[in-house]
């Protein structure tokens, strides 16, 4: 018979990308981890990992049983949670996914928050500006600006969110605020790429939806967080979310331009895998995201209401 447990420490050593990672998180040693996990390839009679001393790789019977695993797992923690006080216990692993400048001015200050609150959550905050896969990379909740096209996931708002043409004081004084998007031709424009997709162009909201606005970058990366440090350089213009530039708006480092015809609806979604019954850690995680981001969402918002007809 399968133990649950041997299929909790493959499930997480999977998720971690380390065995012996995942032991230290189940309180194993490296031993006592290897030793559990060929006790479960052997009830299978298959190889589920290849091991090395720098990575594991999964076989193709590991990834198809890896899937099976995450689906019965969540079903036990699932029933589990309904039995009792369980319904409400916050315990266990919560891995967040987001992007560099929301995890660090927002998300990673509100998980500490919440995990300072529960002493039995293990939680693992990643920040990265490409789109992790959340099945592939044992995702828990992702925040992100704009929701997700993946049909396995479910979403969440957790706030209102504009992307607008911001630069420098310095910037403008030296090359002129632009006053039309005609202007935009003229000046030093800082873009993001993303692998396989090149460079993204600046959608603008329309009456009849989102369209691209075509401009040559001066300077591509496939950072969000650089591309804002550049701007705040003197660099040129770029496009960002205001909850990004929110505390340099605030602190005269950036100046938004155009906000009333320039910018691109970008609300702030929290993405989870799509379940009827969610553990309580992630749903009132996500709850708990939620009130902190629309209490800070009017001071945001007002940051280019000012300026702006259209955002609201």
């Amino acid at each position: 018979m399968i133990d649950l447990e041997d299929m909790r420490l493959f499930v997480r050593a999977v998720s971690d990308g380390s065995l012996s990672a995942a032991g230290r998180e189940l309180g194993l040693s490296p031993a006592v981890a290897s030793k559990r996990l060929s006790r479960l390839e052997q009830a299978l009679g298959v190889r589920l990992l290849q091991r090395s001393s720098r990575r594991l790789v999964l076989t193709s019977e590991g990834s198809c049983y890896y899937e099976r695993c995450l689906s019965i797992l969540a079903d036990i923690d699932e029933a589990n949670a309904m039995v009792g006080q369980g319904q409400m216990e916050v315990r266990g692993a919560l891995h967040i996914s987001t992007s560099l400048d929301l995890g660090r001015q927002y998300i990673g200050p509100m998980a500490a928050d919440f995990a300072s609150r529960h002493a039995e959550l293990r939680m693992r905050i990643s920040t990265s500006d490409a789109m992790l896969d959340l099945f592939e990379h044992g995702v828990d909740v992702a925040v992100r600006s704009g929701a997700m096209a993946d049909s396995r996931l479910i979403s969440r708002r957790l706030a209102l969110n504009y992307r607008v043409i911001c630069a420098a004081p310095s910037y403008l004084a030296k090359y002129g605020r632009p006053t039309s998007t005609d202007d935009l031709q003229r000046h030093s424009c800082l873009m993001l790429h993303r692998p396989g997709r090149g460079i993204l162009p600046w959608m603008l909201q329309t009456p009849e939806g989102q369209r691209p606005l075509r401009l040559e970058a001066n300077i591509t990366t496939d950072s969000g967080d650089l591309m804002r440090e550049l701007a705040v350089a003197g660099r040129g213009l770029a496009f960002k979310s205001i909850w990004d530039i929110a505390n340099d708006v605030r602190a005269g480092r950036l100046e938004p331009v155009l906000t009333d015809t320039a910018f691109q609806e970008a609300h702030i979604y929290a993405i989870y895998p799509s379940r009827d019954f969610l553990p309580a850690r992630i749903r009132l995680f996500v709850d708990h995201l939620q009130r902190e981001m629309q209490q800070q969402e009017a001071s945001v918002l007002d940051l280019i209401r000012p300026n702006a007809g259209a955002p609201a």
